[in-house]
């Protein structure tokens, strides 16, 4: 048999409002519990929104039990006891569980809207006295996900996608420079015609063009004629060419 509490028999307390004894209270024997976030599989919980979930409690023991109140803490994930946050406390009035029945109660609570976005540990508690006597069971104990409202981007997020832009600009250069070299390794050198033929630029180094030295014009101050047919075939043989000279 499984009931489901009704909100109207919900009351709210403080944050910092006690729900038992400083003393730490343990589980009654044959009391389970179960904890279920409704269409929150993530268990994602919006910073200063009302997240609900259900705690489900089976009295398998010997008495009815009288469920007193639901509360929570927050704890940072690598050190339990630092808290985050006290979360809200909630009271229940005529909320009996007889023996051998199933019971499902709501619980709301909401987080800072302050609190920084990020991994945190929520431990729920749902406490109740049999024979007049509080007893306490931790019906969860694991991570949720707080997240900002309003905004379209978290810091985190901005900063990923900055970053992301980055990388993706340095990977198109990088691609761009290695396209260059290899249209460079690939790329023939200019062709210059010469005649009906063409060639290649860098085969001119291995023409050789030989210029004649530019001839030069000597006159024999000599006024002999044996001198002076002396010099033109002394030069004629050289290959220059001679003028005559003035006396």
């Amino acid at each position: 048999m499984q009931e489901v509490v009704d909100g109207a028999d919900l009351g709210y307390v403080g944050d910092d409002t006690p729900v038992s004894s400083e003393e730490p209270l343990s589980p009654a024997p044959g009391v389970e519990t179960v904890c279920v976030f409704p269409k929150n599989a993530g268990k994602i919980v919006p910073a200063g929104e009302e997240t609900e979930l259900l705690v489900g409690l089976q009295n398998e023991g010997e008495s009815t039990l009288n469920v007193v109140a639901v509360h929570s803490t927050l704890h940072l994930p690598y050190d339990h006891k630092m808290y985050g946050q006290n979360l809200t406390v909630q009271s229940f009035y005529n909320a009996s569980v007889p023996v051998s029945v199933q019971a499902t109660f709501p619980y709301t609570f909401a987080v800072s809207k302050f609190l920084q976005p990020g991994a945190y540990d929520l431990v729920g508690y749902i406490v109740y006295e049999i024979d007049q006597h509080p007893y306490q069971n931790v019906f969860y104990n694991g991570t949720i996900e707080v997240v900002e409202v309003g905004g379209l981007l978290s810091v985190e997020s901005v900063f990923l996608i900055t970053l992301g832009i980055a990388l993706l600009g340095l990977l198109g250069l990088w691609a761009y420079g290695q396209v260059q070299q290899l249209s460079k390794k690939t790329k023939k050198g200019p062709k210059v015609e010469l005649g009906t033929g063409t060639t290649d630029a860098n085969m001119d180094e291995w023409l050789e063009v030989i210029i004649p030295p530019p001839p030069i014009y000597l006159c024999s101050a000599e006024s002999g004629a044996e001198a002076y047919r002396y010099d033109i075939n002394l030069f004629c043989l050289a290959g220059y060419r001679v003028c005559k000279g003035q006396s």
